[in-house]
This record gives C-alpha cells, structure tokens and sequence, in this order.
C-alpha cells in the first residue's frame, strides 16, 4: 500500500461517516422530513462524499470490515435517498387505514357536536314545514321549488331516472368539487371562535329536514329516502368530520390551556387539517354515488335495494371509522 496512509485516511474520513451516520437515522426514523433545508443538504454531500470513500477504499483493497461498513452506509443512504415516493405512498396509506380512523375516534366528540348542530337544523326545518307548508318557499333550495314532489317522482319515474355515462362523470365532478368547497368552508370558519363552523352546519341541515318532511308530507318517503341516502351516509358524515374539524380550531382559541393561544391554535389547526383530508375519500366515494346510483330510480333501480345499498355503505363506512387502526400493538392503542 505504498503512497496511501490507511490510518490517516480513516482519521480524516470517518468523521464524515459518523455525520452520515448520524442523519440516516433520523432520516430511517422519520422520513425525509425528519431534516431541515441544510440538514438534508449536508445529507446529501455526506452521501457523495463517503461514496467516493467506499470506491477509494475498494481500490486501494482496505481490509474488508471496512469496506463492509461503508458499503452498508452508502448502500442505506442510496436507499431512503430513492425510496421517498414509495415511503410516503405507504405512510399516506397507513394514515387512511390506520391513522385517520383513530384519529376521527379521539375526535369525537366535536364530530358529535357538529352532528348534533347539523340535524338540529333538519329538525328545525321539518318541523317549520309541518306547521306551514308555505315556509318551503323559503327553505328549500330554488332549484326544488320549480315541481312538487309528486311532479318530480312521476318524471324520474318515467325513464328511471337514468343518465348517459358522459354526463354522470361531469356530474360526479361536480359534486365531488362542490362538497370539498362546502366541507373546506365548514372547517375554516373555525377561526370565527366556532361560531361561523357552527351556524353553517345548522344552516345547511334546515332544507335536508324541510325537504324530507314535504316529501314525507305526500306519501312520497320512500323515494326521497332512497334517492338522499346512498350518497347521503358518506357525505353527511365528511361533513361533521369537517365540522368536527372547524370546531377543534374553535377549541384551540376557547381553551388553549396553558400554552399560548397561537401555540394552541397551530397545535390543533394542525389535527383538524389531518381530520379532515383524512376524509376526503370518503366525500369521492358520496361523489360517485351521488352522480349514478342515487340519480337512478325505479324501475330500473328498485327503492328497496337502493336502500339495502344504503345500508351497506352505512355498514362498511362506520365499521371502517369504529375499527380502522385497533390492529396496532397494545402500546400504540388509544
């Protein structure tokens, strides 16, 4: 080995690999985003530089224990370096299966709240139009105060209702855009102490009720049922999840505890914002309902089994929210 100081050339290098070293566990810990700006652009030249320690090594034949070490340091920092998308695809998905569902449980409480405000409006609304069936003049939206409930079943019921495939793909769009824009404002008004949060779930429930209760009001139950519940059961529920969300922003600014209010704030803006992208699937999937089945009524959909449907949807989408993320280790449980 003449002309090379193998002693030296460990002295000066292996600080370098112990820094290596040192940021690959953090970034095995936790990810990329484990590391700051400079930390992962230290981690970065720290990776080409003791690749270009492995090679000089190899070729000047150092002994193989030390040649198995740096190869195992380049060799992970290679690996977490180009495995980042697949990393976060697999966190993103255990956050769906897993963290979202135990998240939504701790909520719950506020996603009770929510709930409760939002079908107080559609008691409200019911009852208004139990009382004075003109109220439906100022309840119900415009665009189902142009036929009665009668002259809207007779119609659906004439062709069942049905839509080309084009049109219920923009429709599905539609809507999908629609409920995130309803479920977005719902959440955000949150920083209104609530009370915004609180005031447009009420809102929103005041024509559901008015509209369940004028239908219900001509024997026409079973048809507005059937048509509202399919995609009723996911996106009702995303809504209170955002309301829920709204109203844990509100919590943070009311009781911040011992922290700072802005502390507080941005500690629990940030679980209200997991809250609710943690349901945005289940608003695609009231979407997709919404812009098929739920727009096709008999007789090419019986209402019995657009209820069964219902049902099911119900069964799968709550037994996911109750159970989702309870595989965990004893340790990592609620």
């Amino acid at each position: 080995m003449q002309g090379f100081d193998v002693n030296r050339f460990v002295a000066e290098r292996s600080p370098s690999w112990s820094r290596l070293e040192e940021l690959l566990g953090r970034v095995e810990h936790g990810g990329l985003g484990a590391l700051n700006l400079a930390a992962a652009r230290e981690f970065g030249k720290l990776y080409r530089s003791v690749s270009s320690d492995l090679i000089r090594a190899r070729t000047e034949e150092l002994s193989a224990s030390l040649i198995d070490y740096l190869n195992d340091v380049v060799a992970r920092s290679y690996a977490v370096m180009h495995a980042g998308p697949r990393r976060a695809d697999r966190r993103l998905l255990r956050f769906l299966t897993h963290g979202f569902p135990r998240l939504f449980r701790r909520e719950w409480r506020a996603i009770a709240l929510a709930a409760v405000v939002l079908f107080s409006g559609a008691l409200v609304g019911a009852v208004a139009v139990a009382g004075d069936p003109d109220a439906l003049g100022a309840l119900i939206p415009e665009q189902h105060q142009a036929h009665t409930p009668g002259e809207r079943v007779s119609g659906e019921e004439v062709d069942g209702g049905g839509a080309e495939a084009d049109q219920a793909a923009a429709f599905s769009g539609f809507l999908f855009t629609h409920n995130i824009r309803v479920s977005f404002v719902v959440f955000a008004l949150g920083v209104t102490f609530g009370v915004g949060t609180l005031a447009l779930l009420f809102y929103n429930g005041v024509p559901l009720g008015a509209l369940a209760m004028q239908y219900h009001g001509e024997q026409l139950g079973t048809f507005f049922w059937a048509w509202i519940l399919p995609h009723g059961v996911p996106e009702l529920t995303e809504v209170c999840v955002a309301g829920g969300a709204g109203l844990i922003i509100a919590r943070g600014l009311w009781l911040p505890g011992r922290r700072r209010r802005r502390d507080a704030l941005i500690a629990e803006t940030r679980t209200a914002v997991a809250l609710v992208l943690g349901g945005m699937p289940i608003l695609v999937v009231a979407g997709l309902i919404e812009g098929t089945i739920s727009q096709v009524h008999e007789p090419q959909i019986p209402y019995a089994a657009k209820l069964a449907f219902a049902a099911v949807v119900a069964v799968l989408l709550f037994g996911y929210l109750a159970l989702g993320g309870r595989s965990e280790l004893p340790a990592d449980r609620e």
